[in-house]
């Protein structure tokens, strides 16, 4: 069974790419971007968590 691990990270919205293209590099994968509690866009990533 696959385990996973998660991560969240407010998007700034003229660096949204650079933001992006930076935490795919490490094997992050966007599930979903929300508004977050006071307006600013929030981004969700998942990635397999590795055995420890």
């Amino acid at each position: 069974m696959t385990r996973w691990e998660y991560f969240t990270t407010p998007l700034i919205i003229h660096n949204t790419t650079a933001i992006l293209n930076n935490w795919g590099e490490q094997g992050w994968e966007l599930v979903q971007v929300v508004t977050g509690p006071e307006g600013g866009l929030v981004a969700y990533f998942k990635r397999p968590k590795e055995d420890a």
